[in-house]
């Protein structure tokens, strides 16, 4: 019995160590382009502290809405910020904040474990007092916005949009899509999907987002997540629904090559969420 305990621990581990490379180091902060925010902690499910930032609107108390940003699986927030730096002075709140074990937030990393650390990070947002809870949308890129689809559907009632970029639809899929593209691992560790655990995978939940609308950002030249998969979620997802995909970009890369395009489409998406989604919502929550 030990001994299987053991090798189960050893299992979740070599899973975890798949999906999420988490570090403490620090690459900068919101202060270093001199931009207004807060450290905010807040309480995990388990009761862990969570870590983030708090980015007010340029607009105050004017604000079009709040934005909670799910970031991808290395490093930690300080390496993820930027992309989301923007919004304040577009005239959204942001938090965006370290999941369980990544930078400042404790605990370990798991994959039930990042998605309740979503939950309370909307939860933390949404009863912040400058924050108006029914104006709340979701931007969760790769992981995160694998993470994100799940957070959907689960509180579909309490954000007004949905952004997925770069995001993976089946979690033994996107390994069996890395080993088999490395003729290594190939040869070495063709077993390893096998190993991974289904359960929690955002294709069997993003129908259950609508009416929530949903946008979904792909580059087709994306090496680290195959654009189809993303392809795949919005067939499967209900109305209102969008697909952006982008023709010649990697993984993040239209942040480099096009960030007033990419900029521009997810305010254009946050603003038609906004306008339409209150309604959906309402009516979602009253058939709950």
């Amino acid at each position: 019995m030990r001994e299987q305990r053991i090798g189960m621990s050893a299992m979740r581990w070599l899973c975890d160590r798949i999906f999420y490379r988490p570090d403490r180091r620090d690459r900068g902060s919101p202060a270093d382009p001199s931009l207004s925010y807060e450290d905010v902690f807040f309480p995990a499910a388990d009761g862990a502290p969570l870590h983030g930032w708090f980015l007010p609107a340029a607009t105050g108390a004017k604000a079009r809405g709040a934005v909670l940003h799910l970031h991808g699986n290395a490093a930690n927030v300080t390496g993820h910020y930027e992309f989301v730096r923007w919004l304040p002075a577009a005239g959204y709140h942001v938090l965006t904040f370290d999941y369980r074990g990544y930078g400042r937030s404790e605990g370990r990393v798991s994959r039930e474990g990042t998605i309740e650390d979503a939950a309370a990070a909307l939860d933390y947002i949404r009863g912040r007092e400058d924050v108006d809870p029914g104006r709340v949308l979701v931007f969760g890129q790769s992981i995160g916005g694998a993470i994100s689809v799940l957070l959907g559907a689960r509180r579909r009632g309490q954000i007004r949009g949905l952004v997925v970029e770069g995001g993976f639809s089946d979690y033994r899929r996107i390994v069996c899509h890395h080993v088999m593209h490395h003729p290594l691992l190939t040869v070495l560790a063709w077993w390893l999907p096998f190993l991974v655990p289904k359960g929690f995978d955002p294709i069997d939940s993003v129908a259950a987002v609508s009416p929530v609308p949903v946008l979904f950002v792909h580059g087709k030249a994306d090496h680290i997540v195959p654009w189809q998969m993303s392809q795949e979620m919005y067939e499967r997802a209900g109305q209102p629904k969008e697909f952006w995909l982008i023709e010649g970009m990697d993984h993040y890369l239209v942040w480099e090559e096009e960030p007033e395009e990419v900029q521009a489409r997810l305010l254009a998406f946050f603003e038609t969420a906004l306008s339409c989604g209150g309604e959906l919502v309402e009516a979602d929550a009253k058939r709950s």
